[in-house]
């Protein structure tokens, strides 16, 4: 819900995940490195049928399972294909109607958005794992911290590995086979140790993570395309963006998109009473601006600017067959 912040210490690759993705309109930003296909990409566009320079767009909706209103949107998206792929927090108290939904949709793309923070002013959640098993993971009043800055500095790693691993649990118990897993406002990227967290993590379940090269060309340690799904670019909208530009910056970023594997992330909802409570007093990523996402994603403009732009969507469960990720 906030930008994902993915600081030098992480490595070039993590730091590039929003490079120029966030252009607010009217500011003038330094062009961005041309981006390239990854052998990866090429590779995989190719298993899956398409040509070597095929546009692949894994078009993604975060933050399932925090409202119905969320929920709602970004399920009724899933089925009418607006978007590709989404993903779950399953600390979040809405998180079972994610699950009935997943059991009536078997062929779903769903992973989990990993959660270690909390961020609403009066709506607040804690961890899977058992309080007195994570203590460096909850604030004061027992609910996960509001800021990520707060994780890296205050979370021992072998407790951000035992809730990483409840909460893939919790999903499966419950039926919910998440097919990739990534993190909540980006708080698993901020250290070069909470990353390796999710590595760890994501080689013990055989899920693919998210994961994307640095302009350098360089991938994380412990990162390879051999094994890995790597994505050549993320876009996502950042707080600085206007409301007024809300539907160009969309249109620009489809317009834009080079032969390669992309991830769009959005967040979809209702600007309805039930999410302007839960997210009052902080716009963004607010309900209006959820409703906005939800708005531009099914206008007749996006839609026919991915077709106009050979745009082909894709999922990461269908990703991860193509490269052969075990």
């Amino acid at each position: 819900m906030r930008s994902l912040h993915f600081p030098a210490l992480t490595t070039a690759a993590l730091c590039a995940l929003l490079a120029g993705c966030a252009r607010p309109a009217g500011r003038a930003q330094p062009a961005p490195p041309e981006p390239q296909a990854s052998p990866t990409a090429s590779t995989i566009a190719a298993r899956l049928g398409y040509p070597a320079g095929t546009k692949l767009l894994i078009l993604h909706a975060d933050d399932l399972g925090v409202a119905h209103s969320v929920n709602a949107a970004s399920l009724d998206a899933l089925e009418r294909g607006v978007i590709s792929s989404a993903s779950v927090m399953m600390p979040t108290p809405w998180v079972t109607e994610v699950v009935a939904w997943a059991r009536a949709h078997p062929d779903h793309d769903l992973g989990l958005h990993l959660t270690l923070t909390s961020e609403w002013q009066t709506y607040r959640w804690g961890t899977v794992a058992p309080a007195t098993e994570v203590p460096t993971l909850l604030d004061s009043t027992g609910t996960l911290p509001s800021e990520t800055e707060v994780v890296s500095k205050r979370a021992a790693v072998p407790e951000v590995e035992r809730e990483l691993r409840a909460q893939i649990d919790r999903a499966r118990a419950l039926g919910l086979n998440p097919t990739h897993l990534d993190s909540h406002m980006g708080a698993l990227f901020n250290t070069p140790e909470l990353y390796a967290a999710l590595v760890r993590v994501a080689r013990a379940y055989g899920l693919p993570f998210l994961v994307t090269r640095g302009p350098d060309g360089r991938l994380p340690a412990d990162v390879s395309p051999d094994r890995d799904v790597v994505l050549d670019t993320v876009i996502t909208a950042g707080d600085e963006l206007p409301s007024e530009g809300w539907k160009a910056f969309y249109l620009d970023a489809v317009r834009a998109l080079k032969p390669g594997l992309t991830e769009m992330l959005v967040h979809l909802g209702h600007d309805d009473a039930e999410l302007q409570a839960v997210t009052v007093n902080h716009p963004a990523w607010g309900s209006a601006w959820r409703q906005r996402d939800d708005d531009v994603l099914r206008s007749p403009e996006f839609r026919q600017a991915l077709k106009d732009n050979g745009v082909v969507l894709v999922r990461w469960k269908d990703l991860q067959r193509a490269a052969g990720v075990p």
